[in-house]
């Protein structure tokens, strides 16, 4: 795509905009609110504010809005948000079915809206960015789709790449504008289109608020997890423990085999598919043992989940969830945004579900069974963590 004019590139976009989604390494990413988001920036970087005044509505605003009140009044739509989906095969893709109940935003709406966003503002302050008025859109989104991770993953990354969405778009958005959007797109939909099926007054700020609120937590607050169908996991073997939640404890682990932090989806992927083939396949377990693992990807990998007792810390396996860095960290550290991602957004993610409890204590693989695991190095990194307690502390705080 060429970017000789401003014009040519809105056309070329309004030709592109089409009902579908694509796979990359961030998840699935639906086209039109991802391109809609694009051309508003593109026209407001022309000279257009009314073009960036439409970006958020174009993008999100509207969708959000109309799915957090159609439940109401709709049997086909239980859901305010989500699911995601997976394809039927990670190697040779056909069908792609989604993982729940559906509603008017499902995950690959939301990703490509905050993309959209994400995108749309970026090229809307391109006049005042003269470095990147050269940079052609094909460039822009394969550096944005494509960035190739390297060393120690996103602390050396730049800041505009697939990988940092929900972050990049809480800096440009809070529950409040959120809110404010939302309700400006929904009354000038009810005013050019009209739908008697959508609530209106008290029970439409409930809706919305109530919505924001979710959204937030879901999609700002928590991490992306990869769940287990997109990093090819094989069947659970029997049936799975159901864990009573909350839980009171976060077991930190390092995998050491693999021993080197993945830098790629498909790379931690495949360390995935192999430590759970290890867990059940050489030990014989019905699993891959962990709760959780994070990548140096930038993403946390779903193993046994939120609701399945795990197999990470004998003896203390229905007592709270197990995570696992990938890589053997007994003389290196994780890279520092993986180490975020568990610590301040996996654990407090998992206290506003009802999953952790608000007290929980943190503990290292080695505090409770005969091992030097999670690593000499790791170890020592979360003594600092604010939930860290040696044992007889964690059993002080669980008697009060």
């Amino acid at each position: 795509m060429r970017t000789t004019t401003m014009g040519t590139m809105v056309t070329h976009l309004i030709a592109l905009v089409v009902l579908g989604i694509f796979t990359c390494a961030c998840g699935h990413v639906a086209l039109t609110p991802l391109l809609l988001g694009i051309e508003a920036g593109l026209l407001a970087a022309g000279g257009s504010a009314r073009a960036l005044s439409g970006l958020y509505p174009l993008t999100l605003a509207k969708a959000l809005g109309l799915s957090f009140l159609h439940p109401r009044s709709s049997p086909l739509h239980t859901e305010i948000l989500g699911p995601d989906g997976c394809w039927d095969s990670i190697t040779s893709p056909r069908v792609f079915a989604l993982s729940g109940s559906p509603s008017l935003a499902t995950d690959a709406l939301i990703n490509g809206g905050m993309d959209g966003v994400i995108l749309g503002t970026e090229l809307s302050e391109r006049p005042t960015k003269p470095q990147r008025s050269s940079l052609r859109l094909s460039m822009l989104l394969r550096r944005y789709y494509q960035h190739r991770l390297e060393g120690q993953g996103l602390d050396s990354a730049p800041r505009l790449i697939s990988p940092w969405r929900r972050g990049n778009f809480r800096e440009l958005a809070n529950a409040s504008l959120l809110q404010e959007w939302v309700v400006e797109s929904l009354a000038l939909y009810r005013k050019l289109i009209g739908d008697p099926g959508l609530a209106e007054g008290v029970e439409s700020e409930a809706a919305i608020k109530e919505g924001v609120k979710e959204f937030v937590r879901r999609y700002m607050e928590c991490p992306t997890i990869i769940p287990r169908c997109q990093w090819g996991a094989k069947p659970y073997r029997g049936t799975p423990t159901q864990l009573t939640l909350p839980l009171s404890f976060l077991y930190v682990h390092h995998t050491y085999e693999p021993g080197q932090p993945c830098l790629s989806f498909q790379q931690c992927a495949a360390n995935m598919r192999s430590m759970q083939r290890f867990h059940q396949e050489d030990r014989g377990w019905d699993d891959i043992g962990y709760s959780f693992v994070a990548g140096s990807d930038g993403y946390i990998y779903e193993g046994r989940g939120w609701h399945w007792q795990g197999a990470h810390t004998l003896g203390h396996n229905s007592r709270g969830y197990g995570v696992s860095f990938i890589g053997d960290y007994t003389a290196t550290l994780p890279s520092r945004r993986s180490l975020e991602l568990v610590r301040d957004l996996l654990a407090a993610c998992a206290v506003d579900g009802g999953r952790l409890r608000a007290n929980y204590t943190v503990h290292g693989h080695r505090q409770v069974v005969s091992t030097s695991c999670p690593g000499d190095a790791l170890y020592s990194e979360i003594q600092g963590w604010e939930h860290f307690r040696r044992p007889e502390e964690a059993t002080f705080m669980l008697k009060h």
